[in-house]
């Protein structure tokens, strides 16, 4: 074999290797959060506490229903039309008033969850919303869920990693992700 030859196999196993690297998925969870309700969203929260606690990226993307636990229960904003007001008014507001999926019995399964979980030193999804921000878990939030249900920017929660941005920009995340979860 020439030299020239060798130079360009060498080439091309580089560019090969180059196409593979890039098809070569992070050590990241992203999931698409749907649902609002409390045993589905704190499953959410662990999972991606505990990817992050293994040293994985961790991306949430909330859309429909598991946009409102993402209010702020203590602000409140104007200018809403009839259809955002009765949205608003129908859907939890913030964390404490997410439910039970099964089992709610009129709001008294989830009291009497949110009761074993303390008993059993559970964190709260208070805490582990709180957790999440703290170990950098990064939360996006759909902006095309929140104009159909006339959500603003303005009554989110405050939180270091939180994104507006619609489903294109999630999945640029999730495109190249170890794990790939919808709840």
């Amino acid at each position: 074999m020439d030299m020239q030859n060798i130079e360009s196999q060498f080439t091309e196993l580089k560019s090969q290797l180059d196409a593979l690297s890039k098809k070569t998925p992070e050590d990241k969870c992203s999931m698409v959060v749907f649902s609002g309700d409390l045993d589905k969203v704190l499953a959410a929260f662990v999972i991606a506490t505990g990817a992050v606690a293994m040293g994985m990226d961790a991306v949430m993307f909330f859309t429909f229903w598991g946009t409102s636990m993402l209010r702020d229960k203590a602000k409140s904003v104007g200018g809403k039309d009839i259809m955002s007001k009765m949205f608003g008014a129908m859907l939890p507001k913030g964390t404490s008033q997410t439910k039970l999926s099964q089992m709610n019995m009129g709001g008294m399964g989830t009291a009497m969850m949110k009761s074993l979980m303390k008993k059993k030193n559970v964190a709260s999804l208070e805490q582990f919303l709180e957790m999440a921000e703290e170990l950098g878990v990064r939360i996006f939030v759909c902006e095309m869920t929140m104009d159909l249900m006339g959500f603003k920017r303005e009554e989110m929660i405050d939180y270091k990693n939180l994104e507006f941005c619609g489903v294109a920009r999630f999945l640029e995340e999730a495109a190249n992700s170890k794990v790939q979860l919808f709840i």
